[in-house]
């Protein structure tokens, strides 16, 4: 082999791994833009759930005014045959 074609391929394959490990470092370090926008919805978060303590009545489960209706359905009432083992109404 000629001495400076065997130079060349080591110098190629130098500068293709140092390109390799360089392009794998920059996409590894996060954008500091990122991580502003990440810090900033963090804080947002924060500020939301404290100022929402206290600020809103808790909600009582029992409270529901609809939770004691009482059954007005005319089909469960006028099905004369409810009780039977073969309803036909099935």
């Amino acid at each position: 082999m000629d001495k400076k074609l065997l130079i060349a391929l080591v110098v190629a394959a130098v500068l293709l791994a140092a390109g390799y490990w360089y392009w794998k470092n920059i996409q590894a370090t996060p954008i500091p833009e990122q991580e502003n926008i990440n810090k900033v919805g963090e804080s947002v978060k924060t500020i939301n759930e404290s100022a929402i303590q206290g600020a809103l009545p808790s909600l009582n489960v029992q409270a529901n005014p609809l939770s004691d209706v009482p059954d007005v359905n005319p089909v469960t009432k006028t099905n004369p045959f409810a009780g039977v083992k073969t309803n036909p109404f099935k």
